[in-house]
């Protein structure tokens, strides 16, 4: 295997030149630099990536954590990150937490030891107080999911003015007795959109029943498990409002089973515009994030922290749009 000495006989330059033509190019005349560059391609020298960047104080390396990375709704996030981490000279990790507060911290000591130079989180389980503190001392940004009360930077959607233009055009379609099947009580996306729900339906004059409220997961049974409770009821929902499309897909094999007509009968939104939205038969209804824009915008804020550049911005809230499709219209 060759080394830099090897590159430097077949240059005829010094160890150390060779070393500024890998580090600071820029320091280094143009000629000499093409002869080293030409020596490094003849030989196939591999420089040590790892060691290089261990001198710098820098390794080039951030971690995307997420809940599953098997949840549709992330692919897109991850290639706006890695397009712009490669257009940069960065290399991204993915890492689950599982929701296990425990194997979160034990990714995040690899950012504590400095393996890596930052983290993109979107779904954070640590607690407000422990996140602040990782903030404080590294490179964090967060990302679709985020505490807006701390000092982190985030990039999302506004979750509340979402559900309410969902919630809004059910309403435009004539329904007033619309179930919302939500997330995680704890998940902050999954509040923002209750509210953005409750405010459709108060600036309507409509009075909220919590019946018509259920809280469950993202999952697609939970989806049909809620939405068996809601057609239970004496006075059925004529329209589901769900957490996600996923959910939303439960929810429309519920409604089949209790041999409903969609839209007809009843009406289904759902929330992400996942690729299963389009798929689906009847098409789904749904609210479209810019998913490969956030995770565009995350790494390029978190370059931004680590560069130590400039930041006009720490809080961004990109564009949502509400895709109309056959679950929902009359």
């Amino acid at each position: 295997m060759s080394n830099i000495k090897d590159v430097a006989e077949k240059a005829d330059v010094s160890t150390a030149t060779v070393s500024r033509v890998l580090n600071n190019p820029h320091t280094v005349k143009n000629e000499t630099k093409k002869r080293v560059q030409k020596a490094i391609q003849e030989i196939d020298y591999q420089p040590n990536m790892l060691g290089r960047n261990l001198r710098r104080s820098s390794t080039r390396m951030v971690m995307i954590l997420l809940e599953n990375v098997s949840n549709p709704f992330y692919s897109r996030v991850i290639r706006g990150i890695e397009q712009i981490a490669l257009e940069n000279d960065y290399y991204i990790v993915i890492c689950n937490n599982n929701s296990d507060p425990a194997q979160e911290n034990t990714y995040l000591n690899l950012l504590r030891s400095k393996v890596l130079d930052g983290v993109i989180m979107m779904k954070p389980e640590l607690s407000k107080k422990k996140l602040q503190e990782l903030g404080s001392r590294f490179a964090v940004v967060q990302c679709c999911e985020y505490i807006d009360d701390l000092d982190i930077p985030f990039v999302s959607i506004n979750n509340k003015k979402a559900a309410y233009s969902a919630v809004k055009h059910l309403l435009d379609q004539g329904h007033q007795n619309i179930g919302f099947i939500s997330g995680g009580q704890n998940v902050p996306s999954a509040q923002q959109r209750k509210k953005g729900y409750k405010y459709a339906l108060q600036e309507s004059g409509i009075t909220i029943k919590q019946k018509y409220i259920k809280n469950g997961t993202y999952g697609y049974k939970g989806g049909m498990e809620k939405t068996r409770e809601l057609l239970s009821l004496k006075e059925k929902p004529t329209a589901i409002f769900a957490i996600s499309d996923i959910t939303a897909i439960g929810a429309i094999k519920t409604i089949r089973e209790y041999n409903l007509k969609i839209p007809d009968e009843i009406a289904v939104v759902g929330f992400d515009n996942t690729s299963i939205s389009r798929m689906y038969n009847p098409e789904l209804t749904t609210i479209a994030q810019p998913r490969k824009e956030m995770g565009q915008k995350a790494m390029q804020l978190l370059i931004d922290i680590i560069q130590h550049n400039e930041i006009k911005n720490k809080n961004i809230f990109l564009d949502h749009k509400l895709i109309i499709r056959e679950s929902s219209k009359n």
